[in-house]
C-alpha cells in the first residue's frame, strides 16, 4: 500500500482543518516546501496536496507554490483543489503532478471524469467526500445530492481508476480511519481507493493495508507527532506494527 502525507495549503502554507471547518484551522508549517523535504528525509515517495481556496472558489490560488512543492521536492504528487476543467488538469500535469483530482466537478458535471478518464488515463482521479452518507463539495460547504454508492458507480462507469474518499466526520478528528467504509467499497467496486480522514494510528494503516487497500493519506496525525512518518511508511509496506 502507498502512503501519502498530505500538504493541506491555504494562503502558501501549509494548515489543517478540523472535519472540514475553515474556522478550525492550524498553521502547522508557513514553508510547506520544508514540510515536503521533510517527508522526503523520512522516505516517503509520495505527497498528496490540496488547495484548500481553490477547492472553496474553483480557482488556484496556490498554483505556485504546488509547482515549487514538486520541483524542489521530487516526490510524486497527487493534487487537489479547484480543478474543475481539463485545461487546469493539464497545467498540473505539466508542472510535474502525477495525479490531479476531480472533486466538485466530477459531482457537478459527471462528463467532465469520462472526458479526463480518456485524455489522462490513470492519471485523473476522483475525490469523494462524504459527510452523512452524501457526497460533499465546494470544499466540503455544500451537500450534494448524490449518495455515495450511485457516486461511486458513475465513477467506476466513466472509466476513473482511483478514488480518494474521506470520511469527513473523522478528518482531523484522530479517532480512527473508517475502516468498515473502506472493506465496503473494496469489496463493491474495481477501482484503486485511496482512503483519507482519521489515519490516526500505525494500527490504521496495517488494517488499510491488510483489506488490500490501494493507498492511505496521513495528514493531522503527522503534524502532531502522534505518527512516525518513517514507522508509518514502514507499517504501509508491512512491517512495525
Amino acid at each position: 500500500m502507498i502512503l501519502l502525507p498530505a500538504i493541506d495549503l491555504y494562503d502558501g502554507k501549509a494548515v489543517r482543518l478540523y472535519k472540514g471547518d475553515y474556522n478550525r484551522m492550524t498553521v502547522y508549517d508557513p514553508d510547506p516546501i520544508h514540510t515536503a523535504q521533510n517527508f522526503k528525509e523520512a522516505g516517503a515517495q509520495f505527497m498528496h496536496l490540496v488547495d484548500l481556496e481553490g477547492a472553496k472558489s474553483g480557482n488556484t490560488p496556490n498554483f505556485d507554490t504546488i509547482c515549487s512543492l514538486i520541483q524542489e521536492s521530487g516526490l510524486e504528487a497527487e493534487v487537489g483543489g479547484g480543478i474543475r476543467t481539463l485545461e487546469v488538469a493539464e497545467r498540473y500535469l505539466r508542472a510535474g503532478a502525477s495525479r490531479v483530482i476531480f472533486g466538485t466537478a466530477a459531482v457537478t458535471d459527471p462528463g467532465l471524469c469520462r472526458e479526463a478518464a480518456q485524455a489522462f488515463g490513470a492519471h485523473a482521479a476522483v475525490g469523494v467526500d462524504v459527510r452523512d452518507g452524501k457526497v460533499a463539495i465546494h470544499g466540503w460547504t455544500e451537500q450534494s445530492a448524490y449518495g455515495l454508492e450511485e457516486f461511486c458507480e458513475k465513477m467506476q462507469q466513466a472509466g476513473i481508476q482511483t478514488l480518494i474518499c474521506t470520511d469527513i466526520s473523522r478528518d482531523g478528528a484522530m479517532h480512527g480511519t473508517n475502516l468498515s467504509l473502506y472493506r465496503k467499497l473494496t469489496a463493491q467496486y474495481q477501482m484503486n481507493f485511496i482512503a483519507s480522514g482519521g489515519v490516526s494510528t500505525l494500527s490504521d494503516i496495517q488494517a488499510l493495508r491488510d483489506m488490500g487497500l490501494y493507498g492511505a493519506i496521513l495528514g493531522k496525525a503527522y503534524y502532531t507527532g502522534a505518527i512516525s512518518l518513517k514507522e508509518a511508511l514502514c507499517a504501509a509496506e508491512g512491517g512495525c506494527v
